[in-house]
């Protein structure tokens, strides 16, 4: 083999091998100090796939927190609910008492009169009820409609709100929660009212008293959740029996709700387990192996320190080719 000094063929080789284990031990240094494997654009494939499932888990974190908040919107409907449920029983006692027992006088027929309008009026206010500024309950098939709702109407006229449950939006599963139609429940029909000396004898759907009822509240329709005292009933012209339809038509409301109230829950462990099965795929793609790595690094470390020594000695030939000149 020649002595030659213009081309030093081991430097040459000893400095590509040098700098190969200084970018492969900076590789190993950027993984373990982000802790992914995936540094840069290095591998197109598998950072596609990786950026696609953390835009599914954003989704799907904010798919739970509407589920969340459509509970808690449930919850105080239904709290809302029951509160109305036990004004109605009241109402009931009023009426037992004020017109079911003959030792009470005029005086105290008007007392619990001045209690029933009172209660009705309550009742409104409940209706009117907001959580976070949207509406509890429904008056209305649409928030600007001006059609009202009927209680048990048909699906066009139910006044729901739908929550997205899957990372997919529009296009994946959703979940309709109901504004209960709490003042349509408490519409009282007096059409039927028949020869019972006027007085209304059924508390029903707005408008008919049917399950398929569809039309919206007829002159004939009075409902005791009143605005003012100005426009409420009294005990005498409501039988027993309309009390006994309300607090159905308030338990059905309930019901509602706690149908809702179970889809909702249902989705949230649903959601919570695709997240964390998520969350898990995009680590085992993304996630570097710190055991793996860290040898990788004492590994690329002496390769690095042995190569620059390597060219160190390399470089020492050209003083044998000085030897011979002298």
């Amino acid at each position: 083999m020649p002595l030659t000094v213009s081309n030093n063929s081991a430097v040459a080789a000893a400095s590509h091998h040098l700098g190969k284990n200084q970018k492969a031990l900076q590789l190993s240094i950027k993984k373990l100090a982000s802790g992914s494997r995936l540094i840069g654009n290095s591998d197109p494939g598998t950072l596609s796939v990786a950026m696609k499932l953390n835009a599914s888990v954003t989704r799907l974190v904010g798919a739970k927190n509407n589920v969340q908040n459509g509970i808690s919107f449930v919850e105080v409907q239904d709290g809302m609910l029951e509160t109305a449920g036990r004004i109605v029983g009241r109402m009931a006692e009023l009426k037992g008492m004020a017109t079911q027992d003959p030792m009470k006088s005029d005086q105290d027929v008007d007392s619990y009169n001045n209690e029933f309008r009172d209660l009705q009026v309550q009742l409104h206010q409940i209706s009117q009820q907001t959580f976070n500024g949207a509406s509890l309950f429904a008056q209305t098939t649409t928030r600007t409609g001006n059609t009202q709702t009927v209680f048990r109407g048909t699906a066009q006229q139910d006044n729901t709100i739908s929550i997205f449950t899957s990372s997919n939006g529009s296009a994946g599963t959703k979940i309709s929660i109901h504004r209960s139609s709490l003042l349509s429940a408490l519409t009282i029909n007096s059409g039927l009212a028949g020869t019972n000396n006027g007085n209304v004898v059924q508390a029903g759907y707005t408008g008919a008293n049917n399950a398929g009822a569809t039309s919206a509240t007829t002159a004939a329709d009075v409902t005791f959740a009143s605005a003012d005292t100005t426009t409420v009933l009294t005990l005498d012209q409501i039988s027993m029996g309309v009390f006994e339809q309300a607090l159905s038509n308030v338990a059905y409301l309930r019901a509602q709700a706690g149908g809702s109230m179970s889809r909702l829950s249902f989705s949230a462990e649903s959601i919570a387990a695709q997240e964390t099965n998520m969350r898990a795929a995009v680590g085992r793609i993304e996630d570097v192996d710190i055991a793996e790595e860290s040898a990788n690094l004492a590994k690329y470390n002496i390769l690095t320190q042995a190569a620059a020594a390597m060219v160190a000695q390399a470089n020492t030939t050209n003083d044998v080719a000085l030897m011979l000149l002298r």
